[in-house]
């Protein structure tokens, strides 16, 4: 099954239909997964910011990191179930939109920059001097910056 079947197929669904219908329905969606994703980059970059020495420095990158994580985590659920509601909504457009695939990219990456600082890097939060998740801060604001620039052209690109 190719990726322009499956965009065919979702484009049909009672959802989709209801999405292309609806006067209101498409933006409040994407209304609340702007909520949703502000959530989730307002607390990634405290997080970030404090790990690469620039942030708040109320208590420890530590402190900051175990203070925020469940909000990141709810507004990252949120973000996801509404961004899935959105691709019914234009699934054709945004299997072919340059854009979508970046964001998709860079929030792959997100992932795996997020993984490798929790398997590694944060142990080093500890050491005096530690650049390591300096590095890893300045990584993953670098890919939230461009997950929200590809993010906003996707909606100038369909």
């Amino acid at each position: 099954m190719s990726l322009q079947s499956v965009a065919l197929w979702l484009s049909e669904t009672p959802l989709a239909l209801e999405l292309a219908d609806s006067n209101w329905l498409f933006g409040t969606v994407e209304a609340l997964h702007v909520a949703a994703l502000t959530l989730v980059i307002g607390s990634i970059a405290l997080v970030d910011l404090r790990l690469i020495g620039v942030g708040p420095a109320r208590g420890s990158a530590q402190e900051v990191l175990e203070r925020l994580v469940p909000f990141t985590l709810v507004g990252f659920g949120f973000a996801l179930a509404s961004g899935s509601v959105l691709l019914f909504a234009n699934p054709i457009g945004y299997s072919e939109n340059f854009w979508f695939a970046a964001k998709f990219s860079l929030l792959a990456l997100a992932g795996i920059n997020a993984l490798v600082f929790h398997l590694f890097a944060q142990r080093k939060l500890a050491e005096p001097g530690s650049v390591i998740p300096r590095i890893s801060g300045a990584i993953s604001l670098s890919l939230w910056l461009g997950i929200v620039i590809a993010g906003r052209w996707i909606g100038y690109t369909l």
